[in-house]
């Protein structure tokens, strides 16, 4: 047996919250404390001396993509284009530098641009040059210009194609599904590898990729789950079914863990495709549906008859209450236990109401949320507000409301939708641009960790810890002081009183400069350094 003895350090955990050393014997947690007494105990263990540096549980992220978000990566980022002039050059010169194969990028947002639209097909194809297949998805992923070449490729489009607009729906998920077909195994495994390279880096030991027919597709998800990294990689398929048969045929067919992730009930409100109860304060109509509630319900009961966790994407309202009546429906069918049991997970629940939330917490539901989504797109004068109207959006990402009603949350990126930093997650949480919606940051710390790994299914009560017994996956980071911050100046007076035993943690406020991992290990095996 291999042990471990790392000293001089400080740690986040609940069980000893003034340990300075902690020993590792073979992947696992064995023993905190302080150094004195962890030297007599482990006389032959290796030493690694933290120099006062922070250690905390690794980060799970519960909603990711990975192959696009390592194209982002490796190849044309537009996330940061703060024009549409400016998202044009960034093409003409990725397209001079590369002048063969497909153009891929992600992430522009014409909601803060000045000119206030997508680019036209005319103007991509000048940028691009003559025949070049281009796929430029929006941020939130649920739309994208395309070159008319690639438009020409893909075929007849049908719902969601409007000749000068950007792809959307169905006409959507087939543009995407030829661009990232023109792509070769070796691009794709090199992005793949950025992407849980950055993960790595980032303090995370294990993602859940959220995969699907129109998302990646089918050879996407095979190629991810043979790739070797140290991250670990849970894989979610987002495609409806109707009986545990065929959902226990769908997971041997593909190898994956689940059927959930982005499971469309609706799309985006960036792209006018979630599914609102009234209409968009800034266009016509309220959005688009995916699945109904017998499509819910089925696919809902099959899973839990199969012994499968499953899932949803539902972000407007109407989605969010097609999901949550789905979920009863089933309940009063099997009974709210057989349905708790299986973890079925909602994604993003971004308008969900008291009503949906009660509904939603008897039946075990989690939710997997993503806080940079308020800071990026909420206030009063965010693209949430515009889309909504300031009321509306104002009841967006209730996540106090949640844990209060005993959803497990879960906190996570959606990236490349947003940056895969977990301590800026943690933020965002805690400071909700809503007042009351916010999380506290141990709350919310406790989500991107023990609830992102209670979302994947692990349960053993550990996980996500540091405690003896728990597997030895953490992070070490760079850090300043520690602190205690509640919510109440009685709570705050008690928690930081050492008798309260309550560990802290890096400073979130606004500005505040955030951790800087030094080394990520999972299960005693380090998968990053500095």
């Amino acid at each position: 047996m291999s042990t471990q003895l790392l000293i001089g350090g400080r740690f986040y955990s609940s069980s000893s919250p003034d340990a300075t050393a902690m020993a590792v014997t073979d992947g696992t947690v064995v023993w905190l404390g302080a150094e004195a007494p962890g030297r007599a105990l482990h006389p032959d263990a290796e030493i690694v001396d933290l120099d006062g540096a922070f250690v905390a549980p690794a980060f799970v992220d519960p909603h990711v993509h990975l192959t696009a978000l390592g194209l982002q990566l490796t190849g044309l980022d537009v996330s940061g284009t703060a024009s549409l002039a400016d998202l044009l050059a960034a093409v003409r010169a990725h397209a001079e530098r590369q002048p063969d194969g497909v153009i891929i990028g992600e992430g522009w947002d014409d909601t803060t641009w000045p000119e206030g639209r997508p680019p036209t097909v005319a103007e991509l194809d000048d940028a691009a040059g003559p025949g070049r297949l281009v796929y430029l998805a929006r941020v939130d992923a649920h739309s994208a210009v395309a070159s008319s070449a690639l438009l020409d490729a893909a075929g007849p489009l049908g719902e969601g194609f409007t000749r000068g607009e950007p792809v959307r729906a169905d006409a959507h998920h087939r543009v995407r599904t030829v661009a990232l077909a023109e792509l070769g195994r070796a691009q794709r495994d090199s992005a793949r590898a950025a992407a849980l390279d950055a993960a790595a880096a980032a303090g995370i030991v294990a993602v859940h990729e959220c995969a699907g027919p129109d998302i990646s597709g089918r050879d996407d998800v095979r190629e991810l789950l043979a790739f070797e990294h140290g991250v670990r990689v849970r894989a979610y398929w987002g495609e409806a079914v109707r009986t545990a048969e065929q959902a226990r045929a769908l997971v041997a067919e593909l190898g994956v863990h689940a059927l959930g992730g982005d499971l469309f009930v609706d799309g985006s409100l960036g792209s006018h495709t979630a599914l609102l109860r009234e209409n968009y304060a800034d266009a016509a109509g309220c959005g688009k549906s995916f699945l109904d509630v017998d499509a819910v319900t089925a696919h809902l009961r099959a899973c839990t008859e199969a012994g499968i966790q499953a899932g949803f994407h539902a972000i407007g309202d109407a989605a969010v209450d097609t999901v949550a009546a789905g979920f009863a429906r089933v309940a009063a069918e099997l009974g709210g236990p057989a349905v708790a049991a299986r973890g079925h997970r909602v994604e993003h629940a971004e308008m969900i109401d008291a009503a949906a939330i009660a509904q939603l917490a008897a039946v075990g539901a989690i939710g997997s949320v993503q806080p940079v989504f308020d800071a990026t797109w909420g206030g009063l004068d965010g693209m949430y507000a515009t889309r909504l109207g300031a009321e509306r959006a104002a009841g967006l990402n209730p996540f106090a409301a949640m844990a209060a009603a005993g959803i497990s949350l879960a906190i996570g990126s959606d990236a490349p939708v947003t940056v895969m930093n977990p301590w800026e997650q943690i933020r965002a949480a805690a400071h909700h641009r809503t007042p009351g919606h916010g999380l506290s940051p141990r709350a919310a710390f406790a989500a991107a960790t023990r609830g992102a790994w209670r979302a994947g299914g692990v349960r053993d009560g550990v996980a996500g810890t540091l405690t003896p017994g728990a597997p030895a996956s953490y992070a070490v980071w760079d850090a300043g002081d520690l602190v205690v911050a509640a919510a109440a100046d009685t709570v705050q007076r008690w928690s930081t009183d050492p008798r309260s035993r309550v560990p802290g943690l890096p400073s979130l406020e606004p500005g505040a400069p955030l951790p800087t991992c030094l080394r990520t290990v999972r299960d005693g095996t380090t998968i990053y350094s500095a």
